[in-house]
């Protein structure tokens, strides 16, 4: 009997995610949210372990749609990457950073991804995506990763200051859809509404009426546009719910 490995020819595999990595092209979005969650998970879990100093300050995930410039951008400010983790985590295929770090922290993170393929499904929309991270740890300096869908990336220095990680997706041709802010919206309505950490998607006018009668004024004021609820009903104890929640 012979035994040997299955061989993937690295050319041939950017084509493969770009059509058949998920059926529905729009779960890219869950999947790069997805991430952005468990690094923020992760940085709270260092934290509660006394490996970080002072506040963590805001943990807000923003999401950016740029039609000029043919980009969606997902920001996050959690645990970041040093460039041995980007060139680690990256440039591996289906090799996911959640297993060990599940191990170290049992207990203390709730993590959703643990397959390591989410990050890639960037590549069904995007004809290019950019990877700029910084760790939260003192000395390493920031990161930047660009891949143009082929097994091809380069990396170098950036200037970032702040921890967490931008993805910048330059969205291809074919998948225009998704620089469209309604659409984008929706699938985050759709797919993240009730996850743990606040996203935001740019600003929102907020209407409220002040006063009675002849007095009465319209009051406009603009607030992040915040997609959410990251205290859904379903978490809340039975004496905050009213009997509205309830139906």
């Amino acid at each position: 009997m012979a035994k040997g490995s299955i061989t993937v020819q690295t050319e041939n595999i950017f084509p493969i995610i770009k059509k058949f990595l998920y059926s529905d092209h729009e779960i890219f979005l869950r999947e790069l949210i997805s991430n952005a969650i468990d690094a923020t998970s992760k940085l709270e879990a260092i934290a509660g372990s006394g490996e970080i100093d002072g506040e963590l300050g805001d943990l807000t995930i923003h999401v950016a749609v740029d039609k000029a410039a043919g980009t969606l951008t997902i920001s996050d400010r959690g645990i970041g990457m040093t460039e041995a983790e980007v060139k680690k985590y990256l440039n591996q295929l289906a090799l996911s950073s959640a297993e060990e770090f599940v191990k170290k922290y049992q207990g203390k993170t709730n993590i959703i991804g643990h397959f390591g393929l989410g990050f890639y499904s960037a590549f069904m929309v995007a004809d290019k995506v950019e990877v700029i991270t910084r760790t939260y740890k003192k000395t390493p300096k920031a990161v930047r990763w660009v891949c143009d869908g082929n097994p091809e990336y380069d990396m170098e220095e950036h200037d970032r200051k702040e921890r967490g990680t931008d993805i910048i997706l330059h969205i291809g041709e074919d998948s225009k859809e998704f620089l469209e802010a309604d659409r984008i919206e929706g699938l985050l309505k759709k797919y993240c509404s009730f996850l743990p950490f606040p996203i935001q998607m740019g600003m929102k006018t907020d209407i409220r009426w002040e006063g009675e009668g002849e007095n009465r004024k319209k009051i406009e004021e603009e607030v992040p546009n915040i997609i959410n609820d990251t205290h859904p009903l379903w978490k809340r104890k039975p004496g905050q719910l009213t009997v509205e929640d309830y139906l």
